[in-house]
């Protein structure tokens, strides 16, 4: 006698990437929440998701009981819940900023066909924590754990521009006077020597959305320095493009500045900015 099970029927790849179909429906009523201003009434919740008042009610009832909507008694409008909340917070909470950039460089230097470099501040200012070199670029003479000087590196002038008031801030008013002083000392007609040439470079960083240093820093390198931010808009890292100045496209609306800056917001979005 045959004892073996029949064999089970193959299955069907796409059924199985098929999902629940209801719950994409419901998840636009979520969605269009998360992105109004304000407690929509029901009918203006339903239109915006695309569906009728009453199939918007259905789901929202089911939403209500887990948490995930809220209704107003008074005004009857709706509102997100709780328990999004708590899964936006236990979100935030895993993301790892350093990492998610480090995993979209190859994308970036795909794109951009020069060296990469993360950075973040450190306890001597923004230091370099990861690299990237593209092998037929030229090589820059900047290492992992090097720290960026604030004024003549596009790091240091983009950390000094966004970084938040408080922390980090407030260590860069001893660094700045230091290398204000020593510009003056050494005649360095690229760098500001006083705090309303450096109020003018910030500004300027702060308009472009990025910081930019030409032959500055290194004789010949050009680099980019794109800020990240959080949730609550602090910055978080600065994503660092270096090449030779001869071949880098060092204008402000070029298309290594373009790439840059979309990279860096796309990321700050990802980690909850809405800047």
């Amino acid at each position: 006698m045959d004892t073996d099970s029949p064999a089970s029927p193959p299955q069907d790849p796409d059924k199985e990437r098929a999902g629940i179909q209801s719950v994409e429906v419901g998840f636009a009523l979520l969605e269009v929440l998360a992105q109004a201003p304000a407690p929509l009434m029901l009918r203006d919740l339903a239109a915006a998701a695309n569906m009728s008042a009453a199939k918007a009610h259905r789901y929202l009832v089911s939403f209500q009981r887990l948490g995930l909507v809220v209704q107003d008694s008074s005004s009857t409008r709706y509102e997100l819940g709780p328990a999004t909340l708590r899964l936006g917070l236990a979100t935030l909470s895993r993301l790892d900023a350093v990492k998610m950039a480090r995993d979209r460089l190859p994308a970036l230097l795909e794109t951009t066909g020069h060296t990469l470099a993360l950075a973040v501040w450190g306890n001597r200012g923004p230091t370099l924590v990861h690299w990237q070199e593209n092998p037929l670029a030229m090589p820059v003479s900047l290492r992992l754990g090097d720290v960026m000087p604030l004024l003549s590196s596009a790091t240091g002038r983009c950390f000094t521009a966004f970084v938040s008031h408080g922390g980090a801030a407030d260590k860069t008013a001893p660094m700045i006077e230091e290398e204000l002083a020593l510009a003056r000392k050494l005649g360095r007609s690229d760098l500001p020597h006083t705090p309303s040439q450096l109020k003018a470079m910030l500004k300027e960083t702060r308009q472009q959305g990025l910081g930019r240093a030409v032959n500055v820093l290194l004789p010949g390198i050009a680099g980019w320095c794109a800020p990240v931010f959080d949730a609550d808009g602090h910055l978080v890292l600065g994503v660092v493009v270096l090449g030779s100045s001869a071949t880098l496209d060092t204008t402000w609306d070029g298309a290594v500045a373009q790439h840059l800056r979309q990279f860096a917001q796309q990321l700050s979005t990802d980690l909850g900015w809405q800047g």
